[in-house]
């Protein structure tokens, strides 16, 4: 490294590290779950993961995996068409295209991945991709590497989709394909789907989610936000992740239509050249599927805690992000701030993490904290109290 370009990096770090916006990684000592253990040896409540479902630390999946190793292996040292297909990993996209109600699915190591691979391959210079401001970074790195129009609509904003579909036609885009964030991750926001597909079908656009925040739990059978806003079978691609709700792990899909996935298959440049999914990912990751399907419970759970947390944080005075989903954005506005807030959260025995910009816009700094099924209703107290003692320890 060059002298020069070492005094640009400390530069930018002691900037960022005097702003209060430095980033430092706690270390938990343990598996993730709703109590966990950080480095020292305390014991924590953890309000930041997005283990919705608490199944990171299930002792069914868990023997799923220890089962996988010996009978897959630890991996594949390859690629998916090359010699990295096991049938474990074709029963997985059979599984996650039943639990979905799509035609087919395609395993990519990471939903990130699978976001970069699927606009450049479906899209090319004649058609148009329309993305909401807020769709997760993910979307926009992936448009990026498209050569397709790009238009961008205001978050959840019907008339802006509208006009911006209009632009598309005026350009005279030969496809147009519309994406959003099923849920928006920093405010806990849910699309508007059913005016969206609505929308799709009067301007003969497609419809394109990445649902990694609602699978597994949102809609009457966990489904996903498609369930929830009724428009299951009209959407076109769904992206998500086993990483969240479905055991925490890793991973990634493209889940739609038999015709899209086939081409997929064929030319996304992730898929063809990452290393194929860990096959103890996807053995877990069935009976992960196998075990929300055969009951509703976890998520039944998980929405009896959303509701009782979101109340109790607005009765406490903190303010919150309207909605009905287990992220609840408590809001501060200061990044220093919400840095402050979140250490002496931590002094209370509450695991949370400040979000400031770029993460969210300037002036928009909260504490993200996210509900699990596996919490129970004395966690959810204790957590709402030591909301409301830091926020009169900072007379806010």
């Amino acid at each position: 490294m060059t002298p020069g370009y070492l005094a640009h990096l400390q530069k930018l770090l002691g900037e960022i590290e005097r702003a209060g916006l430095y980033k430092r990684e706690r270390i938990i000592a343990t598996p993730q779950r709703a109590h966990i253990e950080v480095t020292g040896g305390r014991q924590v409540l953890n309000f930041c993961a997005n283990n919705y479902l608490g199944l990171a630390d299930n002792p069914e999946i868990i023997r799923a995996a220890h089962a996988a190793l010996d009978r897959w292996g630890y991996g594949l040292s390859s690629v998916r068409f090359i010699c990295g297909t096991q049938e474990i990993h074709k029963e997985l996209e059979a599984k996650l295209s039943s639990f979905l109600g799509t035609d087919d699915t395609l395993l990519y190591s990471s939903c990130f991945d699978a976001n970069g691979g699927v606009f450049e391959t479906l899209l090319t210079a004649e058609d148009a991709v329309i993305s909401d401001e807020l769709n997760h970074a993910s979307i926009i790195d992936g448009i990026r590497l498209c050569k397709a129009q790009r238009y961008r609509y205001k978050n959840c904003n019907l008339a802006d989709l509208e006009a911006q579909l209009q632009a598309a036609d005026a350009a005279k885009a030969r496809f147009k394909l519309i994406v959003t964030d099923g849920v928006f991750s920093m405010d806990g926001f849910i699309a508007p789907l059913k005016e969206i597909c609505d929308l799709a079908d009067k301007y003969n656009a497609l419809v394109m989610i990445d649902d990694s925040h609602a699978v597994g739990f949102m809609g009457k059978t966990g489904r996903g936000t498609h369930e929830h806003c009724g428009v299951v079978g009209r959407i076109d691609i769904i992206s998500g992740t086993l990483g969240k709700a479905l055991g925490g792990a890793s991973g990634g899909y493209l889940s739609g239509k038999k015709e899209i996935i086939d081409l997929l298959r064929q030319r996304s440049r992730p898929y063809l050249f990452s290393n194929t999914l860990a096959p103890v990912i996807a053995a877990a990751s069935v009976t992960t599927l196998d075990l929300i399907t055969r009951s509703t419970a976890l998520r039944d759970k998980l929405e009896e805690n959303t509701r009782f947390f979101r109340a109790g944080l607005t009765a406490a005075g903190l303010t919150i992000k309207p909605g009905i989903h287990p992220i609840v954005p408590v809001m501060l506005g200061d990044a220093a701030l919400s840095q402050k807030f979140a250490a002496l959260m931590l002094e209370q025995g509450v695991y949370v993490i400040g979000f400031f910009f770029p993460v969210v816009p300037q002036g928009a700094a909260r504490i993200r904290t996210q509900v699990s099924a596996a919490h129970s209703r004395a966690d959810l107290e204790f957590a709402i109290g030591a909301f409301a003692a830091v926020k009169k320890q900072l007379g806010l």
